[in-house]
C-alpha cells in the first residue's frame, strides 16, 4: 500500500510549535512514502522561513514533492518579486517549479500556479494544461494519478469563488480526459473532498478535488483547525483510494482522524498515447 501525506499552507514564520511537533509525531507514526506540500510554505518568502521549512521536511526523512504558493514570492521586496521571485524557493527546494514524483504505484504531477504579477490568485496556462495531460496519458494502468496545484480548482463556499484557479475548468476537463484521479490543492485553509463530476456531469471520467487546510500555521480559518490529509492506495484495488482528513486536537496535542472517504476511481481504459 502507498501512503501519501498531503500538507499545505505551513506558512513557516507563523507556525505553532505545538502543532509542528504533533505533525512530526504523526508523520513518524504513519510512515508515508511521500509528503506532498501544496504551496504557501512560508509566510513572507524570507530565507529563514524557507530554511525552517527545509529543516522540517528533512526531519521527516521522507521524499517530498513541494510546490510554491503565492506567499512564497516576496511581497514587499519589489525588485526580488520582479526579477528573482523564486530565488528563496529554489535555494531550499531546487530549481524545478513543476516537480514530479513517480513510482510503480503513483504518479504525482506538480503544477506551479503562482505568477509574480498576481498577488494571491493563480492560474494554469494552456501550455501547462497540455503538458500535464500528456504526462497523465503516459501513466501506468496501476498508478494512482494525482495533479497538485496551490489554488483550488473547486470551492464549496461562495466567498471563495474568486480564489479558484484561473482556467480551472479547461484544466479539469483536459486532465479528466487524460486520466487524472485526484487534484490536490490548498490556499484557502479549508479542507474538503468533492467529486468534480457532481458539478461537471459531462466529465470524461471521475476526478476528485482534495483540499487541505493549514497544516501548522496559527492562521487557521474558523471552520477548521490545523489539518492534513492522508491518501492510502493499494494497487491491487485500483478502483479506489482512501482519503482521510486528520485534524489537530488541542486537548490531546495530536492529530486525530476527522473523516474518511473512499474515492472511487474511474478505471475504464485510458486514451492510447500518440
Amino acid at each position: 500500500m502507498s501512503v501519501l501525506l498531503h500538507i499545505s499552507d505551513t506558512h513557516f514564520g507563523t507556525e505553532d510549535p505545538v502543532v509542528t511537533e504533533a505533525l512530526l509525531q504523526f508523520a513518524m507514526a504513519q510512515k508515508p512514502h511521500l509528503v506532498i506540500v501544496s504551496g504557501d510554505i512560508t509566510q513572507r518568502a524570507r530565507r529563514a522561513e524557507f530554511t525552517a521549512a527545509r529543516s522540517f521536511l528533512d526531519w521527516l526523512g521522507t521524499p517530498a514533492l513541494v510546490l510554491p504558493g503565492n506567499h512564497d514570492i516576496p511581497l514587499f521586496n519589489l525588485p526580488a518579486r520582479l526579477f528573482w521571485p523564486y530565488d528563496g524557493y529554489r535555494l531550499a527546494f531546487g530549481n524545478r517549479l513543476d516537480p514530479e514524483f513517480a513510482n510503480a504505484d503513483t504518479l504525482v504531477i506538480g503544477v506551479n500556479t503562482t505568477r509574480w504579477w498576481r498577488h494571491s490568485d493563480g492560474e494554469v496556462s494552456p501550455l501547462q494544461v497540455e503538458v500535464v495531460a500528456a504526462r497523465l496519458r503516459q501513466a501506468l494502468p496501476e498508478q494512482l494519478r494525482i495533479v497538485v496545484t496551490h489554488q483550488p480548482v473547486h470551492v464549496t463556499k461562495q466567498r471563495d469563488q474568486t480564489n479558484r484557479l484561473h482556467n480551472h475548468e479547461s484544466a479539469i476537463r483536459a486532465w479528466s480526459d487524460a486520466g487524472a484521479d485526484l487534484i490536490l490543492g490548498g490556499h484557502i485553509h479549508l479542507p474538503y473532498f468533492r467529486s468534480l463530476r457532481a458539478q461537471y456531469i459531462d466529465l470524461p471520467r471521475e476526478v476528485w478535488a482534495i483540499q487541505a487546510g493549514t497544516a501548522i500555521s496559527r492562521r487557521v480559518r474558523f471552520e477548521a483547525p490545523n489539518s492534513v490529509n492522508l491518501l492510502r492506495y493499494l494497487p491491487t484495488q485500483r478502483d479506489r483510494c482512501i482519503v482521510e482528513r486528520w485534524d489537530f486536537s488541542a486537548e490531546e496535542r495530536a492529530f486525530k482522524l476527522n473523516e474518511s472517504l473512499e474515492a472511487l476511481l474511474d478505471r475504464h481504459p485510458l486514451p492510447v498515447p500518440d
